[in-house]
């Protein structure tokens, strides 16, 4: 894909409008990765004028923050913000709800004050005027979906109706789980809990939390957070349901129904 930097979209003399800001997981992680280049084939067919940092981006430290070193966040925050000062950029979108909330949230302490948004308001905004225009009778149309609410999203960010909006898009039958919005549950892999050893205890809070979405009977699990999406597949695998119930990122929901 021919995704242009803010390096060499300001070589071209071109001030981009947002910065796409990709992550850890939609850099590295290959799952993950899928969801990236959804995103930017959708910016592509939107006309967009946007761009990514490429190898100038620096992990947030979200998981240092969270996991309790504060030397390490503050010295990624810190190089982060002088190279978003340098391109003097003003909207932020990103597809990670970790990412979102430390630039959002933990950023402005230290100078960086930016207008961040999460992708699944980006892409709702973009439906509701028209510049996305999704097929009749898509592919998720009448399907059963279960949608996953991100800890850092959802109760963290208060953002509830955006991803249910576009799922309502996409004529899909949202499933009711009782553990939802400011009550959801955590898929297990957030404050740092990706990257640590379980404690004990007697069941891994993804399978509980795959447990919950499988009694919904759905046919697809909607996330928007790629730590989400790791966790609730390895919980269903766990279930021997990988093949059963899918799981998608909304950007990859939308771009399968885009109108070309």
């Amino acid at each position: 894909m021919n995704v242009k930097t803010y390096a060499e979209k300001f070589s071209e003399g071109i001030q981009p409008d947002i910065l796409f800001w990709v992550g850890c997981a939609g850099s590295f992680d290959a799952r993950a990765q899928r969801v990236t280049a959804a995103f930017c084939t959708i910016l592509n067919e939107c006309n967009i004028n946007y761009a990514i940092l490429g190898n100038e981006e620096q992990c947030t430290g979200d998981p240092a923050r969270r996991a309790g070193n504060e030397f390490v966040f503050q010295m990624l925050a810190l190089q982060n913000i002088q190279t978003l000062n340098m391109y003097e950029v003003k909207k932020i979108v990103t597809a990670c709800p970790h990412c979102f909330n430390t630039l959002k949230n933990d950023y402005p302490e230290l100078g960086g004050v930016y207008d961040v948004v999460h992708h699944s308001e980006f892409l709702n905004q973009l439906i509701q005027e028209g510049r996305i225009k999704l097929k009749e009778g898509g592919d998720f149309k009448g399907k059963k979906i279960a949608y996953h609410d991100s800890c850092y999203l959802g109760r963290i960010n208060g953002i509830y109706e955006a991803p249910r909006s576009i799922l309502e898009s996409l004529d899909a039958d949202l499933a009711d789980i009782k553990r939802s919005r400011q009550n959801g549950l955590c898929c297990g892999a957030g404050g740092a809990q990706m990257f640590k050893e379980d404690e004990p205890g007697t069941k891994r809070i993804n399978i509980e939390r795959a447990e919950e979405l499988i009694a919904t009977g759905s046919d697809v699990i909607a996330a928007n957070c790629p730590f989400c999406i790791t966790m609730l597949q390895d919980g269903l695998k766990a279930k021997d349901q990988q093949d059963k119930i899918l799981v998608y990122d909304l950007s990859e929901m939308i771009l399968n129904n885009i109108q070309s």
